[in-house]
């Protein structure tokens, strides 16, 4: 099949491992790539390596909330189904070392580092190893590719708490950081990813019988989030569901010319938590199913173009749960893949890695900010977060300091 070429030109739009580095290089100068960054943090949701760490786990991840371990026995069995460890750690290594083989393919020097919000390594521990290494500044790529609290805001307030951790581990004098930190912006429109998802989809409808391939729907999922995290999300200029229609519509469009037919689709969520009274996202992949079925659709695709790779809430949420729902109702379902370590996606987030260098020698030059790559409806996002942006609710400031930010009380 002829590749897609409408996504090959981006248009320009307003288990833990050792973290030990290499020593980067000296030279920072404009002619290195990736200067002024001499480090890259792969940052992560983290997850258990065995049965024991589940409980420590979700106590990590749910910590401040008062959820009861009654509550996180039950979240636990759904680890215990896969023995008690995460996928999302192998995954987290294999794409580490994906980024780590474009990195050298390219002849650029920037040793990559692993670590995580909620298991170990921590990001206080890649850090503390950058810093080793000799790193003085860092970027960080955080493995969310929306703009939302959870998959933004929360991860700089940890890159801000880690980054003082340090400092206090090193003895620094109050107020030094031990480096400086920037973030790769968030990526759902970016060319790299979308262009891995139409790949993904596509081979996914190659795995249905024709007859099945042909009337078969496109049931896109994300994890869902509260009502309240959605409105906050709007101040970054488009919220949260807005950023995953968008990027769906695109990689809809893009798979129906693949196969030469216009591909009718939807967007459900998955993994919802919280109490009954507080309102998240919908529809839930499951009861979304069951409506499809019920309006006579007979054949799906689900395509989880929420995550980047096969980590609890897809091998769970949706290849246990939504699979065998579709089979229950009698539907022909497959899954498309995760964009994991695709060619077209590493190279993207490599592709961003460097757009990000390029901003920051141009911002501290005092020059204007090239454009970043992107595709679809929605503009390139902010690598620098604005005020206000990414709340748990709007109008409410978190009282926790975040990195990467105009305004880190914000």
């Amino acid at each position: 099949m002829a590749p897609d070429t409408s996504l090959s030109t981006p248009t320009p739009a307003a288990g833990p491992t050792d973290p030990t580095l290499a020593q980067p290089a000296d030279d920072h100068s404009a002619d290195q790539p990736a200067a002024p960054y001499d480090a890259l943090l792969l940052y992560s949701f983290g997850g258990p390596n065995g049965p024991d760490d589940v409980l420590p786990f979700l106590r990590n991840v749910t910590a401040g909330k008062g959820i009861p371990d009654e509550r996180l026995a039950e979240v636990a069995e759904h680890y215990h189904h896969f023995g008690g460890a995460s996928p999302i750690n192998a995954q987290n290594l294999a794409l580490q070392e994906a980024l780590r083989d474009e990195l050298a393919r390219r002849g650029v020097d920037l040793p990559v580092v692993w670590g995580n919000r909620n298991w170990e390594p921590y990001t206080r521990e890649a850090l503390a190893a950058a810093r080793a290494g000799g790193a003085q500044r860092i970027v960080a790529l955080v493995t969310s590719a929306y703009a939302s609290y959870s998959g933004c805001r929360q991860y700089r307030e940890n890159l801000w708490a880690a980054l003082g951790d340090v400092a206090v581990d090193l003895g620094l004098p109050d107020g030094e950081q031990p480096l400086v930190a920037d973030k790769v912006r968030p990526y759902f429109n970016h060319p790299g990813f979308v262009q891995a998802n139409v790949d993904a989809v596509t081979e996914a409808y190659g795995k249905l019988d024709a007859d099945a391939a042909a009337g078969a729907r496109l049931v896109f999922v994300t994890h869902s989030i509260p009502d309240t995290m959605e409105e906050a999300s709007a101040v970054s200029g488009a919220t949260y569901s807005a950023q995953h229609l968008d990027v769906a519509a695109t990689v809809a469009a893009a798979v129906g010319e693949r196969l030469g037919r216009d591909v009718t689709w939807d967007l459900a969520y998955c993994s919802r938590s919280g109490p009954p009274s507080q309102p998240w996202l919908e529809p839930d992949v499951n009861d979304h199913l069951e409506a499809l079925a019920a309006d006579g659709v007979r054949s799906v695709v689900l395509s989880p173009i929420g995550f980047i790779s096969d980590h609890m809430e897809v091998a769970f949420d949706l290849d246990t749960e939504a699979l065998e729902t579709a089979a229950t109702l009698g539907l022909a379902a497959v899954r498309a893949d995760t964009v994991g370590t695709r060619e077209p996606f590493v190279r993207g987030l490599v592709d961003l890695v460097l757009e990000r260098a390029a901003l920051a020698r141009a911002t501290d030059a005092g020059l204007d900010a090239p454009q970043g790559a992107a595709v679809g409806a929605l503009p390139a996002w902010r690598d620098v977060c604005r005020p206000g942006c990414c709340r748990q609710r709007a109008g409410e400031p978190s009282g926790i300091p975040a990195a990467c930010s105009t305004d880190p009380w914000s």
